[in-house]
């Protein structure tokens, strides 16, 4: 079964208009079927190379003949990163070509770590996010506790059983550890997987570089660079703290996610929703998937969170067009406001707030405050 995706029209139009278009985003969250589908659907000649592929690398072994052979064809490139010397070769390509869609080019590496690859095709290229599935992709025929317990990666949350679900998330943090990150940094997998696990005991909270790094016995610029890794290849989620004019002491340290509900669950062991709705790690796990979820559907937003030393706090504050909102995460029915968020909405001023829950309908809870679904949430930035 092909889901449709969010992201299929934006992508339509930057191939209409730049010489190569990137998706990059986490590995196993759908670009190639995406690319694949969205390719034969364009009615329009493609190829696509596979660069994990043996017969498919032979036939880049000399990249600039072979692509000028394909050229009245779009060229399409997964895995790009595992192989960063061909991006002069497509510059001076698309640059003598002189037309738009020449590259579609897919990377499991965020925008900046290939920017230091990919900085000769500044003003050349369009960037687009694929994420593992957003809720409004799936909502039609997936019940939010299966959301919870499977995450948003297509292979876990598309298959019928949850004992294989778990196994390949098992499977996919092995792989991970142990072969993908290895093109990146000299690391050990082991440490790698214990701090990966350690942040999903601590997810969402703000990170303590020198407990982490004395907890696993390496220094804290190490813990840094390891979190910033986990983070460009989208395995976790840094929130920065929202640093208002008001001269409050706030606190300052990042707030961290795992970036998949699914993902979280298998690190910490937890099988099944009636397991994960008893755990500790519930309520972070929902903030997970509302901060997962706006940063999906608006790439261009700016997220934060605000806490000060005196005990005001709102989970997140988006910045979105030029308007601020106010995001308090409530993992049950009952929706509320504590006096923290309430002196911190006085601090922030945003437009409007939400209090964010499982539910199905919304409602107004006060002036300017809506309890309200994540489909009500996006319905109503989506206005903006």
């Amino acid at each position: 079964m092909y889901i449709n995706r969010l992201l299929e029209s934006s992508l339509a139009q930057t191939l209409e208009y730049f010489p190569v278009t990137a998706l990059i985003g986490p590995r196993q969250c759908g670009k190639s079927t995406l690319a694949k589908r969205f390719l034969k659907e364009s009615g329009k000649d493609y190829i696509f190379l596979d660069l994990e592929k043996p017969s498919d690398l032979q036939k880049i072994k000399n990249a600039e003949w072979f692509f000028n052979t394909q050229k009245d064809k779009i060229i399409c490139i997964d895995e790009i990163q595992r192989h960063p010397e061909l991006f002069p070769c497509i510059r001076s390509l698309v640059d003598e070509w002189e037309k738009p869609g020449c590259f579609l080019i897919l990377g499991s590496a965020s925008r900046d770590l290939l920017k230091q690859s990919s900085e000769s095709l500044a003003g050349r290229i369009a960037y687009k996010q694929l994420s593992p599935f957003l809720w409004s992709e799936i909502k039609e025929f997936c019940a939010i506790e299966h959301y919870f317990e499977s995450g948003g990666f297509p292979r876990s949350l598309l298959v019928k059983n949850f004992e294989i679900s778990f196994e390949w998330r098992e499977n996919f943090i092995s792989t991970f550890l142990e072969r993908d990150l290895l093109q990146w940094a000299n690391f050990t997998p082991s440490a790698m997987r214990r701090l990966w696990q350690m942040l999903a005991h601590l997810n969402g909270q703000t990170v303590n570089y020198s407990n982490l790094g004395n907890a696993l016995g390496v220094s804290n610029q190490t813990i840094r660079n390891y979190i910033d890794l986990l983070s460009s290849t989208y395995m976790v989620d840094i929130v920065s703290p929202y640093v208002s004019n008001l001269g409050k002491r706030l606190v300052k340290a990042p707030k961290v996610y795992i970036s998949d509900s699914g993902i979280a669950g298998a690190l910490l062991g937890i099988k099944g929703f009636p397991s994960l709705l008893g755990h500790v790690a519930f309520g972070a796990i929902w903030e997970q998937i509302v901060l997962s979820n706006i940063k999906g559907e608006f790439p261009n937003a700016e997220i934060f969170y605000y806490r000060s030393s005196s005990g005001a706090e709102i989970d997140f504050v988006v910045k979105l067009n030029g308007k601020i909102f106010a995001v308090e995460c409530k993992a049950s029915f009952v929706s509320s406001l504590s006096k923290g968020n309430y002196f911190a909405l006085e601090d922030i001023s945003p437009e409007r707030t939400f209090v964010v829950s499982p539910l199905k309908d919304s409602w107004s809870m006060k002036e300017n405050i809506d309890a309200t679904s994540i489909e009500g949430l996006i319905n109503y930035f989506r206005k903006y």
